[in-house]
């Protein structure tokens, strides 16, 4: 008898159905949420995982638009860089190869004057 093991993410062909976070960037990613939270300016997530592109949304309150999206988007790892940070308004904020240089735009926020 012989198994075939197959992943969701694949189809029969070997060819992804979908983009995903893998668990180093996931782990990226919310190590910058957790310190977002602790000094109060984010409050919710979401993660979507489709055909072209993975998100992860980042909330101020639940029933809002997103204030920053993080984009992966494989079929640009070659021009600009797979990896973006987009704001409320969908401007690019920044893009690049390398995540962390791409959240850096983020962590500006986490800078406060101390009196």
């Amino acid at each position: 008898m012989t198994k075939h093991l197959s992943t969701p993410l694949t189809n029969s062909m070997g060819i992804q159905d979908q983009v995903s976070f893998h668990r180093t960037e996931l782990a990226i990613i919310l190590s910058l949420y957790g310190r977002m939270v602790a000094a109060g300016e984010w409050r919710d997530y979401g993660i979507s995982a489709l055909k072209n592109l993975a998100v992860f949304s980042v909330y101020r309150r639940t029933a809002e638009v997103p204030m920053y999206r993080i984009e992966k988007r494989p079929k640009l790892r070659l021009q600009q860089g797979q990896y973006s940070v987009v704001g409320m308004d969908g401007q690019v904020l920044r893009r690049g190869r390398d995540l962390k240089q791409v959240l850096r735009v983020l962590e500006r926020k986490l800078i406060r004057a101390v009196d």
